[in-house]
């Protein structure tokens, strides 16, 4: 099955300082058929203005994965870690048994971004955060493995029988990603039209898949995507 989810029927708040879009129950906006799609539990789709962003705040027993469209976030943790993620770059924490971090945009532009929740295979361990480069041009044509708790995957590590891959396309040329009985895939296009499996989507649409051993992702516009593979 493949369930395309318009981007104008996601969850929707704006703060001002931040203007966030919910394909998943978030806040206060609650879908009891979107409450998650396998161990995926949350993709926002998040515009953060300038010299803004979230102030200390603690999560636990999530993996939390963001993935920088345009500009940049800054990262501080109670852990010690400091860090700076630009965009096409991606950044992993593992809440663990409790963690507390900020997250701001510093920079003067508007950033956007996705920000990513799965559930842990297993509740505590202690909290962990790392942050990786992804050039584009390394993953044009092809998905490439951005975070994973799959063995065997070059990735940044998260603690779940899942994997989070991105893939540039360019207009005309197809990609392919092959899943696993059993196991869920959520596809969402940062930028461009795609045609997935025969089906039509436009840019940040939500795309849920299972039951389908093969994904055919066509792009009608040069498009980049980003995908989770889980259970």
């Amino acid at each position: 099955m493949i369930d395309i989810r318009k981007f104008d029927t996601l969850g929707h708040a704006n703060h001002g300082w931040l203007d966030a879009r919910h394909h998943f129950s978030f806040a206060n906006y609650h879908d009891p058929d979107r409450m998650g799609w396998g161990a995926l539990r949350v993709w926002n789709d998040d515009a953060i203005a300038a010299q803004s962003g979230f102030p200390p705040h603690p999560h636990r027993d999530m993996e939390i994965i963001t993935y920088v469209r345009t500009g940049a976030i800054s990262h501080r943790d109670s852990m010690g870690n400091a860090g700076r993620t630009a965009a096409g770059d991606v950044q992993v924490m593992s809440a663990g048994t409790g963690v507390t971090h900020s997250e701001f945009n510093l920079e003067d532009e508007e950033t956007t971004l996705f920000q990513i929740w799965i559930i842990p295979d297993r509740a505590g361990g202690n909290p962990g955060w790392g942050a990786r480069q992804f050039p584009k041009a390394d993953r044009s044509g092809r998905f490439v493995t951005l975070a994973s708790g799959i063995e065997g995957d070059d990735a940044l590590p998260i603690r779940a029988d899942a994997r989070v891959a991105a893939a540039t396309v360019n207009a005309g040329d197809r990609v392919a990603y092959d899943l696993r009985a059993g196991r869920h895939a959520y596809l969402v296009a940062a930028k461009g039209r795609i045609r997935v499996n025969g089906e039509d989507a436009d840019p940040r649409d939500g795309i849920a898949i299972r039951d389908v051993e093969r994904i055919e992702v066509e792009a009608l516009d040069d498009a980049e995507l980003v995908l989770v593979d889980s259970l």
